[in-house]
């Protein structure tokens, strides 16, 4: 691994030696190339992890080593300039009175001028700005801001590029399609990269794996694709995507695993426990919008409570008549109102499961 993180603590000095500290625990790595996404709501530990990787926090327990080399240990702490770490800040953090080249050479001035001006081309062309050398900040989208921003980053050709919420400025659009234009330049430049963000679009987007904190600990290191259909954690579960839990019942009938839920059995089901992982079979089952399908000639009636239209499709919130809460997601031509009773059925490809809550 290129970013090691092993049981990383960081507590403030401000805390109290039974606070809970604002990184607990965390064990990560990301290997050379790849894109690491931190995600999780605010305060959770996610922009304190960064700042420790890139050496402006002290760890007070657990270790971080780039490359081999242990830069941050309870006793060590190599200087954040020592680091050969770029960053790129939600601000952008570009010198308004300095055009583009400028911009782009201040961190590689001990180049000499034939370099500097060859590097400054190379990171434009990289991000798609060719001939923008002499245009002032202020003269560009906010688009093309981040990427000046993020070609400054680059331009010294940092071992690690951290980048702490850098499109939380854009608009939702604009930072969708952003998100997989960097992740474009980021391969093209064969750069490891560890990215903090709130928006799960952009971290799908953008991230070869994935870290899901809550509250100071790493709840699961992964691609999306385990995030969404395998979560570790109840916590992970609720946070990636939309979905409920619903009580379930899992028995055996007739050597088949069946799992009785609100909306039905569900039967022919890969990747289900067996009945004695929970005490009478009993737990919760995790049904994700996509898990419900509308059928108007379904026996499961649900009542519609909410409606999000989003152009494709509608996502509605249900109840059930047993006051059971889903969520199904429904192409955009089934136009149903709101307080309007439609069928639905769950079709559940692999079963996730959890303690039961209550």
């Amino acid at each position: 691994m290129f970013l090691e993180v092993s049981q990383l603590r960081v507590q403030y000095a401000t805390q109290a030696a039974q606070a809970r500290a604002a990184v607990q625990n965390v064990t990560l790595g990301l290997r050379a190339g790849d894109i690491g996404v931190l995600i999780g709501p605010s305060g959770c530990g996610k922009t304190t992890l960064l700042r420790a990787v890139a050496g402006l926090e002290p760890v007070s327990a657990g270790s971080i080593r780039l490359s081999g080399q242990t830069v941050s240990d309870a006793t060590t702490h190599l200087p954040a300039e020592q680091r050969r770490i770029g960053m790129v800040f939600q601000d952008y953090a570009l010198f308004p009175h300095m055009d583009v080249e400028r911009n782009l050479a201040f961190g590689i001035q001990h180049l000499p001028s034939a370099q500097r001006k060859q590097r400054v081309r190379e990171v434009l062309d990289l991000v798609g700005l060719a001939g923008s050398e002499k245009r002032f900040p202020h003269e560009l989208s906010g688009g093309q801001q981040q990427r000046v921003a993020l070609a400054r980053a680059l331009a010294p050709s940092p071992q690690l590029l951290l980048l702490d919420e850098p499109f939380s400025n854009l608009d939702v659009d604009l930072r969708e399609r952003l998100a997989h234009e960097v992740r474009e330049i980021l391969k093209a430049a064969g750069a490891t990269a560890l990215f903090v963000t709130h928006d799960q679009l952009e971290a799908f987007a953008i991230g070869d794996m994935i870290g899901v904190m809550h509250e100071g600990l790493l709840h699961q290191w992964d691609d999306a694709y385990t995030l969404y259909h395998r979560p570790a954690t109840r916590f992970v579960a609720n946070f990636i995507g939309h979905g409920v839990f619903t009580p379930a019942t899992i028995s055996t009938v007739n050597g088949q695993t069946l799992v009785q839920t609100p909306l039905g059995d569900l039967d022919d089901v890969a990747e289900c426990p067996v009945p004695s992982a929970f005490e009478g079979g009993q737990c919760d089952v995790l049904l994700r919008a996509d898990d419900i399908v509308h059928d108007d000639d379904a026996s499961t009636k649900a009542e519609i409570l909410r409606k999000s239209f989003r152009g494709s499709e509608f996502l509605y919130t249900l109840r059930l008549a047993n006051g059971q809460v889903v969520m199904a997601l429904v192409p955009s031509h089934h136009d149903h109102k709101i307080g309007e009773w439609i069928g639905i059925k769950a079709q559940v490809d692999h079963v996730v499961t959890f303690q039961r809550e209550g």
